[in-house]
C-alpha cells in the first residue's frame, strides 16, 4: 500500500482511536458532529479517543458511535468482537441474490410480450398490501421483486407510443420503490443507490407528478442515512421536489397531496437530524397541515403519509432530537394502533422505545421492542436501533434486564447460544 494511502480500518491490529477516526472521515463527519450524535460529548473528547488518550469507551457508547456512523458491523470499529453483531445490515435476506439479480439485468430481447402496464400496476397494489400486511413482508415482497422488475422493465422497452411508454416508466419507478424497501438495511449499499437513481430516472421520464414526488422521498432518504456529509444532498433533492410540486396542489388527488407532506416531514427528519429543534417542528406542523387535508381514513401506500401518521412522526423527531422526555410525552400521545401496515407500526414501536431509552427507562423499552417484534418480526430484525439497545442490556447488573434483553438478543439472531 503506498505510503500516503489511507490506512483500512478493518486491518488488524490498527487501535481503536485509529479506527474511529478514519470512519469518522470517510462519513464526512466533524468530531463536533460525532460527539453531539454519540450524546452532547465534546470534540476534544473525541479527539482525545482518536489520539489513544482515552481508553476504549463501554459497550453502549461503542454501539452508539455505530450506530451514528452507519457501520454494517461492531467488529468494523472495535476490530476482533466477542459480540458477533450487524447492527444496520445483517447477514442479508435469503431472496436478496434474486432481486439483486434482476435488477442487474436489462431486457434487451423481446422474446415476449410483456404484460399491460394496468396488470403491472394491479401486481404492484397487491404487492403493497402485502407489504403492509404481513409479519414476514420481506420474504413475501422479496418473491414477488424479480418478476415484477423483469415485467415493468419489458413494458417500458416495448411501449411504442409516447403516452404508454410514461405510463410504463411511472410503473416502473414504483416497482424499483418497491425494491428500495425490500433493500434498506440489507448489506450492499451500492445496489440502494443503484435502485434510487433508476427509480429517479424512471419517475421523469415518466413526468407523474406522484411518481417523482415518491422517487424524490427515497432519494432524500438514501442520502439522510449515508451520514451528515449527505445531509445538504437529502435537503436539495426534498426542496427541489417540493418547488416542483407545490404549483400543482390546488388540484392535487389525495396521492400527490400526501407525497408532498410526506417531503415536507422528511426536510423535518433532516432537521432533527442536525439538531435544528426549530425547523425540526416547523416542518411537523407543516407536514401535519398537509395530512389534515386528506380523509381521515387515506393511508398512502407507499410513504405511509395520512393523519394517523403524525403522532409516529412526532416521536421521530423527538427522539432525533435526542429529547429523551418529550420523546415519552409524544408516544403517550400517539396512536400505534391506528397505523395499519405491520411494518410501519413496528418501526413506530422501535422509535417509542428509542425514546424511553434515552428517557431512562430501559425495562419500558424493551417491553416496546418486544412489542416491535410481534407486529412485524423482520422489521426489527433488520433495525440497527432496536439491535442496540438490545445488545446494552445484555450486559445489565440487573438480572431480570439482562435476560429479558437476552431473550430478545436470541430472538434476533444477535447472539447464539
Amino acid at each position: 500500500m503506498p505510503s500516503d494511502a489511507t490506512p483500512d480500518p478493518y486491518a488488524h491490529p490498527i487501535a481503536f482511536g485509529q479506527r474511529l477516526k478514519i470512519l469518522r472521515t470517510r462519513r464526512g463527519m466533524t468530531r463536533a458532529q460525532l460527539g453531539g450524535l454519540v450524546g452532547d460529548r465534546t470534540a476534544s473528547w473525541v479527539r482525545a479517543l482518536e489520539e489513544g488518550r482515552l481508553q476504549t469507551p463501554k459497550l453502549e457508547t461503542v454501539l452508539r458511535m455505530a450506530e451514528v456512523l452507519r457501520l454494517p458491523d461492531l467488529s468494523a470499529l472495535v476490530g476482533n468482537s466477542s459480540v458477533p453483531v450487524s447492527l444496520f445490515a445483517g447477514p442479508g435476506h435469503a431472496r436478496l441474490g434474486a432481486v439483486k439479480d434482476a435488477i442487474n439485468a436489462y431486457p434487451l430481447t423481446m422474446r415476449r410480450e410483456a404484460p399491460t402496464t394496468a396488470h403491472i400496476q394491479a401486481r404492484l397494489a397487491r404487492a403493497w398490501t402485502a407489504r403492509h400486511s404481513a409479519p414476514n413482508h420481506r420474504d413475501v415482497i422479496g418473491a414477488l421483486l424479480p418478476d415484477l422488475i423483469r415485467d415493468a422493465q419489458l413494458a417500458v422497452r416495448q411501449a411504442d407510443r409516447a403516452a404508454d411508454r410514461r405510463a410504463a416508466q411511472s410503473a416502473l419507478s414504483e416497482v424499483y420503490s418497491l425494491s428500495q424497501f425490500f433493500v434498506a438495511y440489507q448489506p450492499d449499499a451500492p445496489l440502494l443507490w443503484r435502485i434510487a437513481e433508476r427509480g429517479m430516472i424512471a419517475a421523469q421520464e415518466s413526468e407523474d407528478p406522484h411518481a417523482i414526488g415518491v422517487a424524490s422521498w427515497l432519494t432524500a432518504q438514501a442520502h439522510r442515512d449515508s451520514g451528515p456529509g449527505h445531509y445538504d444532498a437529502a435537503d436539495k433533492v426534498t426542496a427541489d421536489a417540493l418547488e416542483f410540486l407545490t404549483p400543482l396542489l390546488p388540484d392535487a388527488s389525495d396521492h400527490v397531496l400526501a407525497i408532498t407532506g410526506a417531503l415536507i416531514f422528511e426536510a423535518g427528519y433532516t432537521a432533527a437530524r442536525r439538531r435544528e429543534t426549530g425547523t425540526a417542528w416547523r416542518r411537523w406542523d407543516q407536514a401535519r397541515a398537509m395530512a389534515l387535508r386528506l380523509p381521515g381514513d387515506y393511508y398512502h401506500p407507499i410513504t405511509s403519509f395520512s393523519r394517523a401518521i403524525m403522532g409516529a412522526h412526532a416521536v421521530t423527531v423527538a427522539v432525533e432530537l435526542r429529547a429523551g422526555g418529550e420523546s415519552v410525552r409524544q408516544a403517550a400521545a400517539s396512536d400505534a394502533t391506528a397505523i395499519p401496515s405491520r411494518p410501519r407500526r413496528a418501526r413506530h414501536r422501535i422509535e417509542e422505545a428509542r425514546g424511553y431509552q434515552l428517557d431512562g427507562q430501559p425495562d419500558v423499552a424493551l417491553d416496546t421492542l418486544d412489542r416491535a417484534h410481534q407486529a412485524a418480526p423482520e422489521t426489527i430484525k433488520y433495525n440497527g436501533y432496536a439491535k442496540a439497545i438490545v445488545l446494552e442490556h445484555v450486559e445489565s447488573k440487573v438480572p431480570a434486564r439482562r435476560r429479558r434483553a437476552s431473550e430478545l438478543a436470541f430472538t434476533l439472531g444477535l447472539l447464539t447460544a
